[in-house]
């Protein structure tokens, strides 16, 4: 039974384990379309290609169980048993009772379907069964202790975690920094919807990229289109939203860090030993459960106005250990890695068929799809100091789209560093193109004529730049002059895209200092990589 998209994504991403090569049993989904989150129900089922029976069909129908992530479903009349599983980590939340006042514990079926002694609900630790019982007692006796299965197939996935790194585009010396948003008031998004923007805002987007976790409940209440206009500086700047399906769990796999909220994805991220900063925390969480002891002891993110985000988010990382909330997730799930074999046990025991002989399947995550699109713009920081009779230039670059500088607007930053705005070719932003001072070519050159000809065009098409960079295909770059000089650029090390090279040459010149060309200038990117480049002064644009 298909309700709600959260609920089904968790039915879809658990099943096809449990029946995996069993041509005995037939799958339907019967789609409901009650809840206020059913909005893409259909739409993702049908993705799968999944056999869909639409609500009204389904009491002429007749299962032999039924099956749903929803607690909240409205069963026909039968006899065959109902296996519900949890979509998050346990009865951790406080929800509203929709049309009427008041709030209830989620995961808890209604109260007739369990005295109709149809029902079984999976949990993931012991002392869920006991927190359910004290509120809802006439549940003795129906819960079933399979574990969880998406955290074994995450804890399974961390041996391939730079593997899903390098398939979301994060580069080797970046780190990866997950945030997580449950839904409603309290999520970290409904407090604070430009944190993303915010995040990317504070990091260097050459030490680190930013991805998004939402909730499904927000996608389906608010619409993907909703949420990518919120969303659109963040977005411009790189941020990686990841999409409902799959792909957030290899995400969170990859994490470095995961700044959250009360929502069972920063659960999941503590439990795999992630350092974790708490964005939001709300009174919806149930007291005494795992989550709730995690809102305890996590540190918090201070976001407002004037605080330094990225400082928080390293201090998280420099003081976390790995086994830091390991008390806590074993307060979650129990017996990890078997909840598949032992779910799998349950659903042909309710079936009341034999077990294929054939182990159940402990599966890896696969390789996510890159969701983000390239960022087309920075502002630029760069230092120039001597050490060891070489001159070093510092680097750092954040994103254009949330840095909050004006276009155009060089200078020099708090600690004296020379600022510059730098843009590809591509940059959609017009103003912000025809006012950087650095331009940059969207993919290599094929040629060193190819290069000069490009580098012409852009500097008379765009006369407020000083400087238009490219690389060229084969090894190195070229940097035209608004004075008509030409610099040949070499980086040792591994590749760079343009715009560092870039800035090298644009410090040398706004300090005034000659452009080399018998000896090596250190590349420092951010507080760590270092790269030597030369630099060869050609012949003029005009020769």
């Amino acid at each position: 039974m298909a309700r709600t998209v959260t609920s089904t994504v968790r039915v879809l991403e658990t099943l096809p384990a449990l029946l995996r090569g069993d041509s005995r049993v037939a799958v339907v989904f019967a789609h409901d379309p009650s809840s206020a989150f059913s909005d893409g129900v259909l739409d993702l089922l049908r993705h799968a290609g999944c056999r869909v029976m639409p609500w009204s069909q389904l009491r002429a129908f007749r299962p032999d169980l039924i099956l749903s992530a929803s607690e909240n479903v409205n069963v026909p009349e039968a006899t065959c048993p109902v296996l519900v599983l949890p979509h998050g980590v346990g009865f951790q939340k406080f929800v509203p009772r929709g049309a009427e006042q008041g709030t209830r514990l989620s995961g808890v079926v209604p109260e007739a379907l369990l005295a109709s002694g149809r029902a079984w609900l999976a949990v993931s630790h012991p002392d869920q069964e006991t927190q359910l019982l004290r509120t809802h007692p006439e549940a003795v006796g129906r819960t079933l202790l399979v574990g969880d299965p998406c955290f074994d197939e995450l804890s399974r996935s961390l041996g391939n975690a730079s593997t899903y790194r390098r398939a979301l585009g994060v580069a080797e010396g970046q780190r990866l920094v997950v945030l997580s948003s449950t839904w409603g008031p309290t999520s970290l998004l409904g407090r604070y919807p430009d944190l993303p923007a915010r995040v990317l805002a504070a990091l260097p987007c050459d030490e680190y990229r930013v991805a998004a976790i939402v909730h499904p409940n927000v996608w389906s209440a608010h619409g993907a289109w909703q949420i990518r206009v919120i969303q659109a500086a963040a977005l411009d700047a790189g941020l990686l939203l990841m999409p409902t399906v799959h792909a957030w769990r290899s995400a969170l796999v990859a994490a470095d860090a995961v700044v959250g909220d009360h929502g069972s994805v920063t659960l999941y991220g503590a439990a795999l030993g992630k350092p974790v900063l708490l964005a939001a925390f709300g009174h919806d969480a149930v007291p005494g459960t795992a989550i709730d002891r995690l809102g305890q002891v996590a540190p918090r993110l201070s976001p407002g106005p004037g605080k330094d985000i990225r400082r928080q988010i390293e201090a998280t990382l420099w003081n976390h250990t790995a086994d830091h909330y390991a008390e806590i997730s074993a307060a979650a799930f129990a017996e990890p890695g078997r909840a598949i074999a032992q779910l799998r046990a349950v659903v042909y025991r309710l079936l009341e068929l034999a077990e294929p002989e054939v182990a159940a399947p402990g599966l890896k995550l696969p390789r996510p799809d890159p969701p983000a699109a390239a960022v087309t713009s920075w502002m630029v920081a760069t230092s120039l100091s001597v050490e060891s009779g070489h001159s070093v230039v510092g680097v750092r670059r954040h994103p254009a789209a949330v840095s909050g500088h004006e276009h155009g607007q060089d200078g020099h930053g708090p600690d004296g560093d020379y600022l510059h705005l730098a843009c590809v070719d591509e940059e959609r932003d017009r103003p912000r193109a025809e006012s950087a001072s650095v331009i940059l070519r969207g993919c290599p050159a094929a040629t060193v004529v190819a290069a000069r000809a490009w580098i012409r065009d852009t500097l008379n098409r765009l006369p407020g730049s000083l400087m238009a960079a490219t690389a060229v295909t084969g090894g190195g770059y070229l940097m035209g002059v608004r004075d008509g000089r030409v610099v040949e650029v070499t980086v040792t090390g591994r590749a760079v895209d343009a715009g560092l090279p870039a800035a090298v040459v644009y410090t040398l010149l706004r300090a005034g200092s000659p452009l080399v060309t018998d000896d090596f200038v250190t590349l420092r990117v951010g507080s760590g990589r270092e790269e030597h480049v030369t630099l060869r002064v050609l012949a003029s644009l005009s020769s």
